[in-house]
């Protein structure tokens, strides 16, 4: 373990916790000014740091505040006399652990040295387990099925359709075969073509000629020139329209094509890779997909399961995505009990594993404690499934960057234990374009009945800010308002830190105690929400 970095010009304090520290095997590093602690900081980092909050040769708020810019998650204790309070407790708030009054009780003082001790460790636990965690998920036969066939395709450039459900990850896989295969260098380049309107298609794929069309200023290079030398993953096929499919059907046979409005043939050498959630073979047998264009694009067919038949993977990628959105929302991740993870098991899921990110989502912002129990997960997956079949304020199929942000590939023969995403960009076109929002809609203030009531003999029934936070969902989403996860999250959170806050008139720390989060991710919220103005 790193060591207890103690900083006050008083000798005797210095000697006391260096001793009481000593005593209960915890490594100590002594300096007298905040000079040195910030030099020492080039070489060397503390597990937890506790200061004086008035040296010679400085200040310990002036050192906490540049500590915390470069170790943001250090845990900082302030010490301070009792004629310092108030000031210690206004400036801790910037981002202290806690501060400890002079002169302190010994054994509550390193009491409080353990707690932020434990508390540093768990975040570097964390932080471990997010980074080291494997490109690829999956202990289902059926998965294993498809890590196999990705080892197998890793080192050819063959066509391949991948098949399966919306949501099931079949963006992620495409990537997993560019990334193991000859082509793992050039780009990667994917396009959702039911995402883009017909008249916007054709140049999309292959560019256009400056003047082609109204609004062409400029010349522009299509996704066929921009995977040149890599990989063109074309999303959704099945719902390309047919006169297109025969410009497609002509790259592949022959590797040439021409830009809109343009008449000099140009080749590009691009790996193809298709996925649809259709049935192309019914398509094609109603005139709506070309017969030879799917002979073309099926060398090599990739099923992916659904969730619900791989309902063994379940809590791993659960755990997985608790802790990818508490790292988003900058929160401690959340657990989750073994009765809340049978009933996870036990959903269908129709929205696939983006459907289950989304409602790990919903939990690290809705549920009440650090430990998730059955009672905590949204109604639908209790039992009382809506029309939809979907968990409550969790959009079965939000916009995500990938299909599936719990699959990735690992080298070949590698025995797979546990997931990980491979971050990506998202592609240019990934959602049609929202519906024009009326000129006079503006977003409504969250509902009165929004914020739970402070004391259990005023508790309005359960399920009433849910159905409020429904409509008001449904409107935004209705009306294609941008980012409506980010607008009602920061909502939600800002309205419920206004009533601690108001509560506890205005002491975070013990705003923080009641909410269940700890005082540094208060006083981040605070800040990123604006609510100090």
């Amino acid at each position: 373990m790193k060591p207890i970095w103690i900083v006050d010009d008083d000798q005797s304090i210095r000697f006391v916790l260096e001793k009481a520290l000593a005593r209960e095997d915890l490594p100590v590093r002594s300096f007298t000014n905040p000079r040195d602690v910030l030099t020492a900081l080039d070489e060397d980092e503390p597990q937890v740091l506790v200061s004086d909050i008035r040296m010679p040769g400085g200040s310990g708020i002036d050192l906490l505040a540049k500590v915390k810019e470069r170790l943001p998650g250090l845990p900082v204790i302030i010490m301070t006399a009792f004629s310092d309070l108030d000031s210690a407790v206004s400036a801790f708030q910037g981002g202290a652990f806690e501060y400890l009054p002079k002169p302190f009780d010994l054994p509550k003082a390193i009491e409080l040295i353990r707690r932020a001790v434990d508390e540093s460790v768990r975040e570097d636990v964390a932080d471990e387990r997010v980074a080291q965690m494997p490109e690829m998920l999956g202990q289902a036969p059926a998965m294993q099925d498809v890590f196999r066939a990705i080892g197998r395709l890793s080192q050819s450039n063959v066509t391949v359709m991948i098949t399966g459900e919306s949501g099931a990850g079949k963006e992620l896989v495409a990537r997993a075969l560019h990334k193991h295969s000859p082509r793992g260098g050039g780009p990667f380049v994917a396009i959702n073509t039911a995402a883009i309107p017909k008249d916007l298609l054709e140049s999309e794929l292959f560019g256009h000629e400056r003047g082609a069309f109204t609004g062409a200023q400029t010349m522009r290079r299509g996704r066929f020139e921009q995977a040149d030398g890599g990989t063109l993953f074309l999303d959704e096929i099945g719902d390309m329209p047919f006169d297109l499919q025969t410009r497609l059907l002509r790259v592949l046979s022959d590797g040439q094509f021409y830009r809109v409005g343009g008449h000099h043939p140009l080749k590009s050498n691009v790996r193809v890779i298709a996925a649809t959630h259709q049935n192309l073979e019914e398509r094609v047998k109603l005139g709506a997909f070309r017969e030879d264009l799917f002979h073309r694009l099926n060398v090599i067919r990739l099923r992916l399961p659904a969730l619900r038949e791989r309902r063994e993977d379940i809590p791993t990628l659960a755990r997985f995505f608790l802790q990818k959105s508490a790292k988003d929302l900058g929160v401690e991740a959340k657990r989750i009990s073994e009765a809340a993870l049978n009933r996870l098991m036990a959903f269908d899921y129709p929205g696939n594993v983006r459907q289950l990110e989304n409602v790990c989502h919903w939990l690290t912002v809705m549920a009440p404690a650090q430990v998730i129990e059955a009672k905590d997960l949204p109604p639908e997956l209790l039992g009382a499934e809506g029309e939809s079949g979907v968990p409550a304020a969790v959009p079965a199929a939000a916009p995500a960057v990938s299909d599936l942000s719990g699959i990735a590939p690992e080298p070949v023969g590698a025995h797979v234990s546990a997931v990980a995403p491979e971050p990506v960009a998202a592609p240019v076109a990934w959602a049609a374009p929202p519906a024009p929002a009326p000129a006079s809609w503006a977003p409504a203030p969250a509902p009165a009945a929004f914020v739970p009531p402070a004391t259990p003999a005023a508790a309005a029934p359960a399920g009433d800010w849910l159905t409020d936070l429904e409509k008001q969902a449904r409107s935004m989403l209705s009306a294609g308002v941008p980012d409506v996860w980010d607008h009602l999250t920061r909502q939600f959170e800002a309205r419920l830190i206004h009533t601690a806050l108001d509560i506890t008139r205005g002491r975070r720390i013990e705003a923080a105690q009641k909410l269940g989060i700890g005082r540094n991710t208060i006083t981040r919220k605070i800040q990123d929400l604006g609510l100090d103005d």
